[in-house]
């Protein structure tokens, strides 16, 4: 294990360990990298003491015909998918490549970054979130133990979904050295039906219509004129107004069915138009990516969650208060938000269009004096936050692991 400039590099998951001894005997924090790409995700870490988990790379185990991958938490996510691509597989849960968002190198990002902020993408209405997809894993705790939890079946220790647990947790729990994930066939042809023009209450009806229907629906998406026009798809760029995007995946001759009775039901809403193969491939892509925000990197970034039938209100209401830039995932549950970083960031706004309705808001980015202010994921009611610190004591009572990285107060 290489040590410089407070920071400390296993090479294997024993030095990992010994890594945590240190850390506990020191009784010195430390912040847990990959290659750091989302390090702008969160509070700021109160430790000037770093876990360079780079050097634990390389996928262990992959048995495409059982559909498992483990791979050590390193692992830069793009290895990853090229492993899968020739096998014709993917991770059905789309997980974006969202190190360009904070100026970083696209293709960066590590699988137990993925694993750590729960990431997923436009299929996540399908397919579920990565903690869905997530069988196992091998870890080192806040106390310094080793544990390990399901493999190539999801299994329960102690009362614990472990899993469940660390997935999302941004490394507050523990520093994990290998990860075990199923994985699924790719699509064999992929098609986008796409409305032009509409506003986005509008816009939210049709999507709610298409993923009412009986076509499995598999992306959700609606981008407002602004987003619209900063897409590499020409057919987009060029719509002169928004796109509202439904997505068909699976066999070819079922695809084409699918699509043809979409455009049929969805024609009282106005004319629709196709994207095919590498066009519809691209847009989600760049959906999945973020795309419309990592270009603009002057903006603060909000990642909202609510009911489908609420995101055009909400999105309304918040854009009463604060220019930005939006567009809208999951069927309208999804809302983007970028604004001026100012002031709060639209704080106030964000909280107080979910105020009424419920839902959750994140800061996804903005400068480090406001991230280390303002409270950057939802507020827990009280139940919940003594919940979660019982959990924090249990993994981590000394709060050495990515101290303050989610909450104030651990």
């Amino acid at each position: 294990m290489s040590l410089a400039n407070d920071t400390l590099r296993p090479e294997t998951p024993d030095q990992l360990q010994d890594a945590l001894a240190w850390s506990l005997s020191e009784q010195a924090p430390l912040e847990i990298l990959g290659q750091g790409t989302k390090r702008g995700w969160g509070r700021p870490v109160e430790s000037r003491n770093r876990l360079d988990m780079s050097a634990l790379t390389g996928i262990t185990l992959y048995e495409p015909e059982e559909l498992v991958l483990s791979a050590r938490a390193g692992t830069p996510l793009a290895e990853i998918r090229t492993a899968l691509a020739e096998k014709n597989q993917e991770l059905a849960f789309e997980p974006g490549d969202w190190a360009p968002l904070w100026g970083g190198a696209a293709g960066a990002g590590t699988v137990g970054g993925m694993i750590g902020c729960n990431l997923a993408g436009p299929r996540r209405i399908r397919q579920g979130a990565a903690r869905d997809h997530f069988l196992g894993f091998t870890a080192v705790t806040g106390r310094g133990e080793t544990v390990k939890s399901g493999g190539r079946v999801v299994k329960n220790v102690t009362g614990y979904d472990l899993s469940k647990l660390l997935c999302g947790s941004f490394g507050t729990l523990a520093a994990m050295s290998e990860v075990t994930l199923k994985v699924l066939p790719r699509a064999e042809k992929t098609r986008t039906v796409l409305l032009l023009g509409l506003d986005d209450r509008r816009a939210i009806e049709v999507l709610c219509a298409a993923l009412g229907s009986p076509h499995e629906v598999s992306g959700a998406a609606h981008l407002p004129k602004d987003a619209a026009a900063g897409s590499e798809v020409s057919f987009v760029k060029q719509a002169g107004g928004s796109v509202t995007a439904i997505r068909v995946e699976g066999p070819g001759p079922s695809v084409d069915a699918r699509c043809a009775a979409l455009r049929q039901e969805l024609a009282g809403f106005g004319g629709t138009e196709e994207l095919h193969s590498h066009n519809s491939l691209q847009f989600w892509r760049e959906l999945t990516d973020l795309a419309p925000l990592a270009a603009r990197p002057d903006l603060a970034i909000w990642r909202v969650s609510v009911k489908p039938t609420d995101g055009a209100d909400v999105a309304a209401e918040i854009l009463a208060e604060r220019d930005g830039l939006h567009l809208f995932d999951w069927g309208g549950g999804l809302v983007w938000f970028g604004t001026a970083p100012e002031g709060d960031a639209g704080e106030a706004a964000v909280r107080g269009a979910l105020a009424d309705r419920g839902g959750h808001a994140a800061l996804l980015r903005a400068p480090e004096p406001l991230r280390a202010t303002l409270p950057v994921f939802q507020p827990q009611a009280p139940a919940l936050a003594a919940l979660s610190r019982r959990v924090k004591e249990a993994f981590d009572p000394q709060a050495v692991l990515n101290p303050g990285r989610m909450y104030a107060e651990f």
